[in-house]
């Protein structure tokens, strides 16, 4: 599932309200022990671009162990 809710995210990522949108669906779908890769994955591939909207749905970069 894991790897089904990151294709997503890199296909609607050109919008905030989709991405916003299928992040929230995606964290729902993914087990617990998959969303710590998740949370570290979209902070690389879309800090740049929604860092708010990770922010409120993930939570900070900065509670990440070796980060």
């Amino acid at each position: 599932m894991l790897d089904y809710v990151k294709t997503i995210l890199q296909k609607v990522s050109f919008s905030r309200v989709i991405f916003e949108r299928e992040l929230k669906k995606g964290l729902y779908l993914l087990l617990p022990e998959e969303r710590l890769e998740f949370k570290a994955w979209c902070y690389q591939n879309f800090g740049h671009l929604h860092q708010a909207i990770l922010l409120r749905h993930v939570g900070p970069l900065a509670l990440l162990p070796n980060a």
